[in-house]
């Protein structure tokens, strides 16, 4: 089950969050078709925040047909978006990239902006991107 985390001063609204860190997990392989995402009133408890905030994350994440409400059972994954699971080798080289560049003094922000900036370079004749 996804636990999620609310980081206030992103600038990122919450229900973003939620939905960005779903499709994290979607991505990652951590939720797969048939899991159950926690109930609103788990996400609240954990989270400290609206229940709407919650509702209204897990009805975008369904207009975009990765969730589905089920009356009276929860909200359940419809499909995967995994293509790299958790257990990747490549996993295993960017965490120690990421110890690395954290040993060397770069701030989490440092090295996000570093990778993001890679990731731009990488991307940048896909459509879409950059």
């Amino acid at each position: 089950m996804v636990e999620y985390r609310i980081d206030r001063r992103s600038g990122v609204a919450t229900y973003v969050q939620i939905v960005q860190q779903t499709k994290q997990a979607l991505r990652l392989g951590l939720l797969e078709p048939g899991d159950k995402l926690p109930t609103a009133r788990e996400v609240v408890e954990a989270t400290a925040i609206n229940p709407n905030t919650v509702l209204k994350a897990y009805r975008e994440l369904e207009r975009e047909g990765l969730v589905e409400a089920r009356r009276g059972l929860g909200t359940f994954v419809r499909k995967s978006l995994s293509t790299a699971p958790a257990d990747s080798p490549l996993r295993g080289e960017l965490d120690a990239w990421a110890a690395r560049a954290r040993e060397a003094g770069l701030e989490r922000e440092d090295v996000a902006a570093l990778f993001t900036s890679v990731l731009d370079a990488q991307f940048a004749d896909f459509k879409g991107d950059v």
